[in-house]
């Protein structure tokens, strides 16, 4: 991995690490959270398949902290991927969002449609779209895990949490993941956010415009995959469909057995469908 950085238009220094080596145009990828990047690694081996670019959010681990922290919002995010676009000298980029990302990246192709070659949505959050996930849906993707040894103690924090009244977030961090061992918790301390500043503002207002968001992507011309993981609490399966039949070109797929980081979970059956949808270099 090389790391390296650029300036964005308002002088914020931004970071982006570069992952394999393999020539022709990378696939640029954009991280939930906000949260350093490092969560996302190559991606269970997709640099194999396809250079990566994989941008630190500003004030995120080695993006420095803006001067205006309202550019935190999720909009203008989607203005430092144009920056970073141009600052690789690529007409159009092959971009991936994961989770809160893929806010970024929707936004991204709302807005430079014709810079987008293709468009892969990694267990999305469906924000900008205004898809809503309501508690019961949360409830009854993860009562599927109810055979697990860590399901009763929480289950009923994730029931307090959907209703309103509960905090314990930690006790119910395993319904994100498709089995809770030793690999699950790394990765839930890699992407556990660190700039609460930078969460608080990511949706404040303005940050997302559904209808208008949806009208841009129903006539996006570029290729979009939407993947799942089939235990998402996250990003429930049923929300990514929805999120999927905005698009007049996407392929969904649920992956069997995972969670919110399917690399995790399966690096094999990730890349195979991710690495396909990219293609070559080229």
């Amino acid at each position: 991995m090389a790391t390296h950085t650029f300036t964005a238009p308002d002088g914020t220094r931004l970071a982006y690490h570069v992952y394999g080596d393999g020539p022709g145009a990378p696939v640029v990828c954009v991280p939930g959270g906000p949260a350093d990047s490092r969560y996302l690694g190559d991606l269970g081996g997709l640099s194999a398949y396809r250079r990566l670019v994989v941008l630190d959010l500003r004030g995120n681990g080695g993006s420095a902290v803006p001067a205006d922290v309202t550019t935190y919002r999720c909009d203008h995010l989607a203005g430092d991927v144009e920056a970073l676009r141009r600052h690789l000298g690529l007409d159009r980029i092959d971009l991936l969002g994961h989770s809160a990302g893929a806010n970024i990246a929707v936004r991204y192709a709302e807005r430079h449609p014709d810079r987008v070659g293709r468009l892969a949505l990694i267990a999305p959050s469906t924000r900008a779209v205004g898809i809503e996930i309501t508690g019961e849906e949360r409830r009854a993707l993860a009562r599927l895990r109810s055979g697990e040894p860590w399901f009763p103690a929480a289950f009923p924090a994730l029931e307090a949490i959907t209703h309103g009244n509960g905090t314990d977030w930690a006790a119910v961090e395993p319904f994100f993941h498709g089995r809770w061992d030793e690999a699950a918790r790394r990765q839930q301390a890699l992407g556990r956010p660190t700039n609460p500043e930078s969460v608080a503002l990511f949706g404040a207002e303005g940050a997302f415009d559904p209808p208008e968001t949806r009208r841009a992507l129903a006539n996006l011309a570029a290729p979009v995959h939407l993947l799942a993981g089939a235990y998402d609490l996250n990003s429930p399966p049923s929300a990514v469909a929805a999120f999927a039949a905005l698009f007049r070109d996407a392929s969904l797929v649920v992956q069997p057995g995972a969670g919110h980081c399917p690399w995790v979970d399966d690096a094999d059956a990730f890349r195979a469908v991710v690495a396909e949808f990219f293609g070559p270099c080229g």
